[in-house]
């Protein structure tokens, strides 16, 4: 099992405490975060990724607990095996599109892969838009950019959050399947965090995540 998610809570300061369900992701499998906001959708997603200790149960990653590592091993495992597409897309405006998605090899401390990038321009239909800024490209192209940047170093697991939440139904389609075929041919289970009801079909497993009613009144 590549995930393993269990009795988890968090409590916030000023804020309900947030109790999630537990599940377990395998490898290559598809899994909605399917929630509304306040939901927790996004603080699942950084407790997964090792970026926020929960308050009570844990992570179990590849057999290994998230939380017992140290800080530092957290950093390198991310790295390396976690692809991340925001809902900010985080496109840094001086790069070129090229720059920009092969800085996910520099943030892991792994050697550029010129090849490896120039191949995902071209399947994603960036190749001529490589030498550009983020400014000058579509909202979709800076999409297609994200996704590319989250798969460069295939990653053991792409987390994304609300990555259909702006679109219109053509293109949250075209999103969630372009999500899923690179999810598919680098062999990275997907996680997917969302509100929107409309993608949950292109999923296998669908976690619903929601507040207690009292908190949520």
């Amino acid at each position: 099992m590549l995930l393993d998610v269990r009795n988890l809570s968090i409590a916030r300061e000023n804020a309900p405490v947030i109790h999630f369900p537990d599940f377990k992701v395998a490898e290559g499998e598809k899994v909605a975060l399917l929630g509304q906001s306040g939901s927790g959708k996004t603080t699942l997603l950084s407790i997964i990724a090792g970026l926020l200790k929960p308050t009570t149960g844990g992570i179990m990653f590849e057999g290994k607990d998230v939380y017992s590592m140290t800080p530092r091993e957290r950093d390198i495992q991310r790295g390396q095996k976690f692809g991340f597409v925001f809902q900010s897309l985080h496109l840094l405006p001086s790069l070129t599109l090229r720059q920009n998605i092969a800085l996910a090899s520099d943030m892991a401390g792994l050697a550029r892969d010129d090849k490896r990038v120039g191949s995902l321009l071209g399947t994603l239909g960036l190749a001529e838009k490589a030498g550009r800024k983020p400014e000058a490209l579509s909202q979709g192209e800076q999409q297609r950019a994200a996704i590319a940047r989250a798969v460069l170093n295939y990653p053991k697991i792409i987390l994304a959050d609300e990555p259909t939440s702006a679109l219109d139904d053509i293109n949250a389609d075209i999103v969630i399947e372009l999500l899923t075929k690179q999810a598919h041919e680098t062999e990275a289970a997907l996680i997917v965090a969302t509100h929107d009801k409309r993608v949950v079909r292109h999923f296998s497993q669908v976690i619903q995540l929601g507040v207690r009613a009292k908190e949520a009144a």
